[in-house]
């Protein structure tokens, strides 16, 4: 066995013998499937550029709201009381994923990832038009420094840093709304410096991340690409090399393969893909286009790279469905479906009824026991609300602070009341029940604990 046998994939893909980083300087791709990919990247470039400014009923169509604990997600509202609703969103989601991975392979990664999607489709091809294809980069990073190279590099990493500072604004648009970000904006910088530099900082960890840190996001920080070895089987569909078309390799070979190498210069990780699914394929497809170009000079039939399983090489065996992918299906039909009936069936209101801290119980002249308690209403809709707070158990009266209960859309309403009971019901710990009415309509029913004397 040779020296390059044994010592394969002993270490990172991008790192030499010596333990430094090897550049990845990857081919302009090009053909059928980089087509497809530019167009899905734009549709989610736009999305994520555009949906801050997408209205549902008034309302962003998507919104994260952390320091008031209000999420928006496509006009949904979601309080800090809805977590369980959250989670099992985000269970769903996750579990999506994995069955996405079992059946299509890391597709998530070249075609849907943010990382990918911003690297490829802005800020290679701004260095693709700046700096050019390979050979030209190459010379441009290895020529000593002239009035050229300095003009490009700095044309080049001055879009970079623009590029980083429009992401980190629009992100930010994602989490307080557009017409607070504009707002700032218009404020002078002095009002706000601790959140300008927290802004820049970000945006310069972006452009650290896309000017030099690149590919190891995926091949060593990301922790999906490694699930694939517990997620894939046979048949999940991949970027996968025929071998058995293509083997042996070599321009007087018997194999289709001529051993030309493009795939691999194509490779935004720079790996051989003919070596098979390895954990730093993104399933980018550039190999796959760039060995069909190859494939139509030489006369030989397409797709010798394609997106296929080890079953579909080995067997023609075409099905991706397996009883692990199935069972996955089911649980997440079952898990989503949870969502969906928790969601539909939430109520309107979220009332939240408690004894005020550290006041006593109340024994008043006419045989009665008084308990003083705070009441918080939060609005999960868009409409107003007018609400009545009725003590549906035991017999009582509530003199409440203020004579409306007006709670605006979105909004909360907060105040305190008193319970009177008579004397006979009461325990030193009792169990009273609440509800609470728009109309002549019962949205929810309240308990609280009710304190008097033993």
């Amino acid at each position: 066995m040779s020296e390059k046998e044994r010592s394969f994939r002993d270490r990172p893909i991008n790192i030499d013998e010596q333990g430094h980083r090897k550049w990845v300087y990857a081919k302009k791709p090009s053909g059928k499937w980089y087509r497809y990919r530019t167009l899905v990247s734009w549709i989610l470039l736009a999305f994520f550029l555009f949906a801050p400014f997408i209205r549902v009923g008034g309302y962003p169509l998507i919104m994260l709201d952390i320091p008031d604990r209000k999420f928006i997600i496509f006009g949904a509202i979601f309080w800090a009381q809805d977590t369980f609703i959250l989670a099992l969103l985000m269970l769903s989601f996750v579990l999506f994923i994995i069955l996405f991975t079992v059946t299509f392979g890391r597709i998530w990664c070249g075609w849907l990832c943010p990382q990918t999607i911003f690297l490829e489709m802005v800020f290679r091809k701004i260095e693709f038009l700046i700096e050019g294809d390979v050979a030209e980069r190459r010379k441009l990073d290895n020529s000593p420094w002239s009035t050229l190279k300095v003009a490009k590099k700095s044309v080049k990493h001055g879009l970079f840093f623009l590029i980083s500072v429009l992401m980190t604004n629009v992100f930010l648009m994602w989490f307080i709304g557009n017409e607070k970000l504009f707002a700032l904006i218009r404020e002078p910088i002095s009002e706000h410096l601790s959140g300008f530099l927290i802004m820049l900082v970000i945006s310069l960890v972006f452009d650290w991340i896309y000017s030099y840190f690149r590919e190891q996001i995926c091949t060593m920080v990301c922790p999906y690409g490694r699930m694939q070895g517990v997620l894939l089987d046979g048949k999940s569909i991949v970027v996968s090399y025929d071998y058995k078309r293509g083997e042996p390799r070599g321009a007087k070979a018997n194999g289709d393969c001529i051993d030309c190498r493009r795939c691999i210069a194509v490779c935004p990780t720079a790996i051989d893909i003919r070596n098979g699914t390895q954990f730093e394929c993104v399933n980018c497809s550039a190999c796959i286009d760039e060995c069909n170009q190859v494939m139509q000079k030489v006369g030989k039939a397409k797709n010798l790279i394609r997106y296929d399983s080890a079953e579909g090489i080995e067997k023609g065996h075409k099905s991706v469905w397996n009883t692990r992918n199935r069972a996955y299906s089911v649980v997440l039909l079952l898990l989503f479906g949870f969502f969906v009936f928790t969601l539909t069936t939430r109520s309107a209101t979220e009332t939240n009824i408690l004894r005020t801290p550290g006041l006593l119980y109340q024994e008043n002249s006419d045989n009665t026991v008084s308990n003083v308690y705070n009441i918080k209403i939060v609005n999960k809709t868009h409409e107003k609300r007018e609400l009545k707070l009725t003590l549906l158990s035991p017999e009582g009266k509530i003199q409440m602070a203020g004579n409306h209960m007006l709670v605006g859309d979105q909004g909360r309403f907060e105040s305190t009341f008193v319970l009177i009971l008579p004397r006979s019901a009461v325990k030193p710990k009792t169990i009273v029940t609440f509800g609470v009415f728009e109309g002549d309509i019962l949205l929810e029913k309240v308990e609280a604990t009710f304190v008097g004397p033993k």
